[in-house]
């Protein structure tokens, strides 16, 4: 959740929506075929995540120092901070954003790591959508290619009222993405660096699963999303996992505030008092929400990124391109990198 400020931008590439995971292509065989095929993905995936291996995941945060420069440390903490409003407990039980908003766990290369997301609305009745940053679901290093998603990708609703680290054991059960969505902004950055962070939103698409192999959407309901920009003093509320420093990923953790901008990318992304750490990426930023309920609020950007010694967050403006990915989504099977 570091910034990158490096000036190195990879060469776009304009990719199509291209097939990767088996789970996703249609071959023969019929619709039984292939919620088999799906079955038997969720159940691999479901299987990876032994308690140790999410016990063991890390959060896929970036930090710079003097020394270093900007570096991947997982345990790296994006701000500081404490108390009502810049890093809060949220009360147990309180609406629809505890049961919607989860913890992910994916693996890139050879490490596991942990983000947050959240259950979108959609217009499918046979898979649903959580949204999460773009580096919850891409490696941005990767060269731009469909090898640069994260593989056995998994999203657990509601883990703060039984963090049990076992899908079996938890509120609603686990979710696995058959196809994960990104924009070629993102993939095509080389780095995480200011290109990066302009379009750092990311979609998995996840069929029935759950403890009653049912869709996510009507378990634990969904909040809408908008690419009209916020302007400056929007009162917007953030949620997230953070597992660093103070935290411990167990818990779902608020942020309230007026929203502002970040003047070291010219006012081109959003920025939030908030004292969330490594982990939280990828939790939404609700504007109109109800504090009183829980159950109302519109997501119109998401925790993304951080400066050392900062007690703010820093999320991407969310725009006409994040609603062409967003649409790519709503109707994909397989990874896809947008256009």
């Amino acid at each position: 959740m570091r910034i990158q400020r490096s000036a190195t931008v990879a060469a776009a590439f304009v990719l199509a929506a291209l097939p990767i995971l088996a789970s996703g292509a249609i071959a023969g065989g019929g619709a039984d075929a292939q919620a088999a095929r799906q079955a038997a993905e969720h159940n691999r995936i479901v299987s990876y995540w032994t308690e140790a291996r999410m016990r063991a995941a890390v959060p896929r945060d970036f930090a710079f120092d003097t020394v270093r420069g900007y570096h991947v440390v997982p345990q790296a903490k994006p701000g500081g901070g404490s108390g009502s409003g810049t890093g809060a407990s949220w009360p147990n039980g309180l609406g629809k954003v505890y049961r919607a908003t989860g913890k992910v766990y994916f693996v890139m290369g050879s490490s596991a790591y942990v983000c947050s997301g959240t259950a979108l609305t959609d217009s499918r009745s046979t898979y649903s959508l959580v949204i999460t940053a773009g580096h919850c679901v891409y490696d941005e290093t990767s060269g731009g290619g469909l090898s640069g998603f994260a593989t056995n990708w998994l999203f657990i609703p509601q883990f703060d009222s039984s963090p049990t680290f076992t899908c079996a054991n938890t509120a609603y059960g686990c979710w696995t993405a058959q196809a994960l969505v990104v924009n070629n902004g993102f993939a095509s950055a080389g780095g995480f660096n200011t290109q990066a962070t302009h379009y750092d939103w990311g979609f998995a698409v996840v069929p029935a699963g759950g403890k009653s192999n049912a869709q996510l959407d009507t378990t634990v309901g969904t909040f809408s999303h908008s690419a009209s920009a916020m302007a400056g003093a929007t009162v917007v509320d953030a949620f997230g996992y953070p597992a660093a420093q103070k935290y411990h990923g167990n818990d779902l953790v608020y942020c309230q505030g007026p929203i502002g901008f970040d003047a070291n990318t010219g006012n081109t992304n959003y920025k939030l008092a908030c004292g969330m750490t490594g982990g939280s990426s990828g939790g939404p930023w609700l504007s109109s929400f109800n504090t009183s309920t829980g159950d109302t609020g519109t997501i119109q950007s998401l925790n993304s990124y951080g400066y050392s010694g900062q007690s703010n967050m820093y999320g991407p403006i969310f725009n006409a391109t994040t609603t062409t990915t967003y649409n790519a989504a709503n109707g994909a099977t397989t990874n896809t990198i947008v256009p």
